[in-house]
Formats: structure tokens, sequence, C-alpha cells
């Protein structure tokens, strides 16, 4: 049988931003470029903290999502660290 953290799993994401140009009178804004997953936090948040300094890189958030292995659904992110330019929480 097994108990409530074998029905569970955390996973620490790295999500780079590009800017983007609007089009058509909209406003520039950022998209996701790349995402990576760790194994740890401080991997996460590492990658984004290195990833935030390339001149092609808008911005980078390191996250924790917990996603439930029994209905796929996932947590909302928690935030570790939101560094440059990011889409608003409500945005993502």
């Amino acid at each position: 049988m097994s108990n409530d953290n074998d029905s569970s799993k955390t996973h620490y994401i790295c999500q780079t931003y590009v800017q983007t140009k609007g089009a058509k009178g909209a406003q520039a804004g950022v998209k996701i470029d790349k995402q990576f997953q760790y194994s740890s936090a401080a991997e996460a948040q590492s990658r984004a903290e290195r990833a935030s300094q390339s001149d092609d890189c808008a911005g980078a958030d390191a996250y924790i999502i917990v996603e439930d292995l029994l209905s796929g659904e996932t947590s909302s992110p928690e935030f570790i660290v939101r560094i440059g330019n990011v889409p608003d929480f409500d945005d993502f």
C-alpha cells in the first residue's frame, strides 16, 4: 500500500523568456523560450541566475510545482526566484 508521498512528485523548473515585438499595434512583451527541470530548488535557481545574464534572455523564473500522479493535476507555481522581465503571475 502506498502512502500519500508516493502519489505526488515535486518538479523544480527553470523557465527563460525572450522579448517579443508587438505586432499590428500590440504591445511588446515576453514569451517562454526554454524550460529546464532539475532535481533541487538550488539547481533551478542557479540556472535562472546564470540564464538571466545572457544577452538574449529577457528574464528567468525558477519555481516549484507539485504534480498529483493520480490525477495528473499540478499545483500553482511556488516561485523560488524571478529575475528580469518576466510575465505577471496572472499570465503564468
